[in-house]
């Protein structure tokens, strides 16, 4: 017969027991969690606390999370499309929350890039005096020189514009300039003022006044902030920069215009009292290329304008073009690094990249092969005995004067390329395909280490393409183009060299390939890839460069299927596309407004080369 147990003098059986204790625990529990106070306070309080303490139910303050993972959050619409935010495929949300690490998050669209805002560029003024009667041969040769002058301030992140007589006609002052008896030099120079003075002030340049410098020198970033609150000259370089607001210019010019002695100067410097301007010596790292100058500096090209001024100016915007390429290389003098994050397999898919960092390390024609900048007495000309390091590192480096070109590939073709297959399915991504975003991993295990996931590495790789000066420093484009663009002189700054020279004291080129320096293999980098590799690569790429146009739904699953899979490396590509094209629409557009102006002289698109970036191939009916 069982044991029974007696609990306040009843009999019960062994299992009523059991119940019995788990009803008891289970209110006590409930005790625990609703009658207690939430918080017991400390000191004299004790008791009082307990005795009034009151019941008390969890409250949540967000009731539904703003998260994008939230399955509860309500529906929204995407944010509306802003003006020439798509080209070449690509689509792009200019928003102060760039740095998201999924675009998508924002834009509610996978297939549109979130970008940073577009910096505002400080324009700068060069007056050209249209009005002046000159030959076809003369007119070409000023057009290229203002080109040269355009490219370069623009790289340095300015907004060129060429001034006319048109502008000066505008301002008030002019039919009273019209009406003074004055020195023509004077004339002319006060013509540059009124037509300033007109567009608002900012910065009056001489056109052949250049930057020589690296992106970030303290004065390029001074004038790039657009801010100048006084009139102000630099010593040193007579007229061939002023900086100042719209109200300071327009009362200097009417100083200039009732000076009592103004018949007898010479410019507008001369007109006014010496307290008009605020004088900086500092101008390093601006090079004027005055006629004094070129006499005295460059004594080949003044001998060739004084011969025949046509030939003479070209021989000058080569040599111009020669020391803009010259201070980019010494500014970058620990080399070129061409990013080969996986050597075995992507050879052919980083060649673009690496036939422009060799161009990149050649020499530029020019007249004078050893001569320097003339804000730079003391230079390491370009000699192509001795042309810059090339390598192909693996790993992303954040050095300082090494500059990076990067190649970002889709996640089908990086696929593609390491697997050595060319017919992909998702059954194979899903079983066989065993690493995440694999080449962000690579591209960043050395500056981020490898326990980082793939949302902070493609932040990083956000701020490598786009930060604040990571565009002067490095270039990635996608793996899938087989040519770079064609407009990369607007990007450095210099028309790049399609050939190099046989050394450092030759004018003449001679074909490029075998003379252009070779990329120097670390061991550390990875294997060298094999004979019967390199034979596959093209091919393989090709295929995935079909697959990645392709519209056929078995090639569009197999694509969705390795972008859901690779998330980071998917953003990481969209993103290098989409910055790349939208600087590229910036650029067109302004050139297309430019060109209507001052007779469209400085102009590719005079010339018929305004077009030539759309060569690249991803025209603007280009899917992705």
């Amino acid at each position: 017969m069982p044991k029974q147990r007696a609990i306040f003098g009843l009999r019960l059986a062994p299992r009523r027991v059991s119940f019995l204790l788990v009803l008891l625990g289970l209110f006590a529990l409930f005790t625990l969690l609703f009658t207690l106070p939430s918080s017991i306070p400390t000191g004299p309080s004790l008791s009082k606390s307990i005795a009034d303490h009151k019941f008390s139910i969890p409250k949540y303050k967000d009731k539904i999370s703003s998260s994008i993972l939230n399955p509860f959050r309500p529906a929204s619409h995407k944010p509306p499309e802003q003006k020439n935010s798509t080209y070449g495929g690509s689509s792009w949300y200019s928003n102060w929350n760039w740095r998201s690490p999924f675009s998508s998050s924002i834009t509610l669209d996978e297939n549109r890039s979130l970008l940073p805002p577009l910096k505002d560029r400080a324009p700068i003024y060069c007056y050209y005096d249209t009005t002046v009667q000159r030959d076809e041969a003369t007119k070409e040769a000023d057009s290229e020189l203002l080109l040269t002058w355009r490219r370069a301030w623009w790289a340095q992140g300015f907004k060129p514009i060429i001034l006319s007589a048109a502008e000066a006609m505008n301002n008030p002052f002019y039919d009273e300039l019209q009406r003074l008896d004055v020195e023509p030099s004077f004339k002319k120079d006060m013509m540059r003022w009124l037509a300033w003075e007109n567009m608002g002030g900012g910065l009056l340049s001489h056109q052949y006044l250049f930057p020589m410098a690296a992106h970030e020198d303290a004065l390029l970033s001074f004038l790039r902030r657009g801010e100048y609150p006084g009139l102000t000259r630099w010593e040193g370089l007579d007229n061939a920069l002023f900086a100042g607001p719209k109200a300071q210019i327009g009362e200097a010019i009417v100083q200039a215009l009732h000076n009592p002695k103004l018949k007898s100067s010479k410019d507008f410097i001369a007109a006014v009292t010496s307290d008009t301007f605020q004088v900086d010596p500092s101008h390093d790292s601006l090079a004027f290329y005055n006629t004094k100058t070129i006499e005295t500096t460059y004594k080949k090209v003044a001998e060739e304008m004084s011969a025949n001024r046509d030939k003479g100016l070209k021989s000058l915007n080569l040599l111009i073009n020669f020391h803009l390429h010259n201070t980019w290389q010494d500014v970058f003098n620990n080399g070129i690094a061409v990013l080969k994050p996986m050597p075995a397999h992507t050879t052919h898919m980083i060649e673009p990249a690496l036939n422009l960092a060799s161009r990149l390390a050649a020499c530029s024609d020019s007249p004078m092969p050893s001569s320097c900048p003339p804000n730079i007495r003391k230079c390491s000309p370009c000699v192509s005995s001795h042309p810059m390091k090339l390598a192909t590192p693996a790993r992303y480096r954040n050095t300082t004067g090494l500059y990076t070109i990067g190649t970002v590939p889709h996640p089908y073709t990086l696929r593609t390329l390491d697997t050595q297959r060319d017919n992909l399915d998702v059954a194979y991504v899903r079983r066989e395909i065993k690493k995440r975003d694999e080449w962000l991993y690579l591209v960043f295990q050395e500056l981020l280490g490898t326990g980082i996931s793939g949302s902070v590495r493609v932040v990083k790789f956000k701020d490598a393409v786009a930060g604040e000066y990571a565009t002067s420093h490095s270039l990635w484009l996608t793996g899938e183009k087989e040519t770079v663009p064609h407009d990369l002189d607007w990007w450095f700054g210099f028309e790049i060299p399609s050939n190099a020279t046989d050394d450092g004291k030759s004018e003449t080129p001679v074909p490029g390939p075998e003379r252009r320096p070779k990329p120097q293999h670390d061991p550390a980098d990875g294997p060298v890839p094999t004979d019967d590799d390199l034979s596959r690569e093209p091919i393989l790429l090709d295929r995935a460069r079909e697959v990645h146009k392709s519209k056929v739904e078995q090639d569009v699953r197999v694509r969705s299927a390795i972008e859901a899979w690779n998330l980071a490396d998917t953003e990481a590509w969209r993103f290098a596309k989409a910055f790349l094209a939208r600087s590229r629409v910036e650029r067109l557009k302004w050139e297309e407004e430019e060109s209507r102006y001052a007779g469209g002289v400085g102009s590719e698109m005079v010339k018929g080369r305004g077009g030539s970036w759309l060569r690249w191939g991803d025209d603007e009916k280009e899917e992705d």
